[in-house]
């Protein structure tokens, strides 16, 4: 997977380190955001459409174009959930998957980070539960649809949004910081239908990555497969499952079409698991 010239500076450079400190700052995430709101920013979309070669089709298009290149990052899709679940696990987004085993207490690697699930999770219990599991980890870069579902039936038991430091979520960094335990993040744990206990993550990016999810109230708990939980605003992201110890199954079929880096494409929606 190629890196571009500015990872590499603000990842493998000193002075890109110390502007990287400065870009992360809560201050500076605010000033952008405000601006990839502003009508001033609806300029970046063409040009973002062509580098990226994404696909505009089913797009619900505001007339006279998106107000902010916001608007378009959070662009909704015509049927973007659409069909029926029929008890199986489903992908949350558009995005490439990697499927990991959880082996015990062990430190494991995502995409070349070494960190534990207590850490992601800040919570021992809860992190003991996944012990044996499966993590089904979906990275979604800049041209992928940035609005996402529920993976399962279920009941909501627990929300819990954990504050941190943004940083890129891209291979380059991921060598170099241990990025999932310093990015913003929000998960809930569900009792699924047909899986048993599961978590749904999403972790923020690099500047203004920012989470927004629809439901956190409790007060409506129950959740159904391809329903909307939210979206990220600009920047890649990353959205991850837990699953319990032999719950799932996941299609075999899916991994004939892995890339050079070993990544599953996936669509929001599509089938990716059965229970066991």
């Amino acid at each position: 997977m190629k890196e571009s010239l500015l990872l590499r500076f603000l990842y493998r450079t000193a002075p890109g380190r110390l502007a990287l400190r400065f870009l992360v700052r809560p201050e500076v995430s605010r000033i952008a955001g405000r601006f990839l709101s502003s009508r001033f920013s609806a300029r970046i979309v063409p040009y973002y459409i062509r580098k990226h070669g994404i696909d505009m089709e089913g797009v619900e298009t505001p007339q006279g174009g998106f107000p902010s290149f916001n608007a378009f990052f959070t662009r909704r899709r015509r049927d973007a959930f659409a069909g029926v679940a029929s008890g199986q696990l489903l992908s949350p987004c558009d995005a490439f998957l990697t499927p990991i085993p959880i082996r015990g207490d062990t430190i494991f690697d995502i995409k070349h980070t070494r960190f534990s699930l207590e850490d992601l999770l800040k919570d021992k219990q809860l992190a003991a539960h996944f012990r044996d599991g499966l993590a089904l980890v979906f990275r979604l870069t800049p041209a992928h649809y940035h609005r996402y579902c529920y993976a399962a039936d279920g009941t909501v038991l627990r929300h819990r949004r954990i504050a941190g430091k943004l940083h890129c979520v891209r291979p380059i960094a991921l060598r170099e910081i241990p990025v999932f335990a310093q990015n913003s993040r929000e998960y809930q744990l569900m009792r699924t239908k047909r899986f048993g206990w599961m978590v749904q993550m999403e972790i923020g990016a690099l500047l203004v990555g920012r989470i927004c999810n629809e439901r956190l109230s409790m007060e409506t708990n129950h959740v159904h497969a391809r329903e909307e939980k939210g979206y990220f605003e600009f920047g890649g992201s990353t959205i991850l499952l837990l699953l319990e110890k032999d719950a799932v199954s996941v299609r075999k079929e899916l991994y004939g079409r892995r890339n050079e880096d070993g990544e599953i494409p996936v669509r929001a929606g599509e089938h990716i698991a059965d229970a066991r």
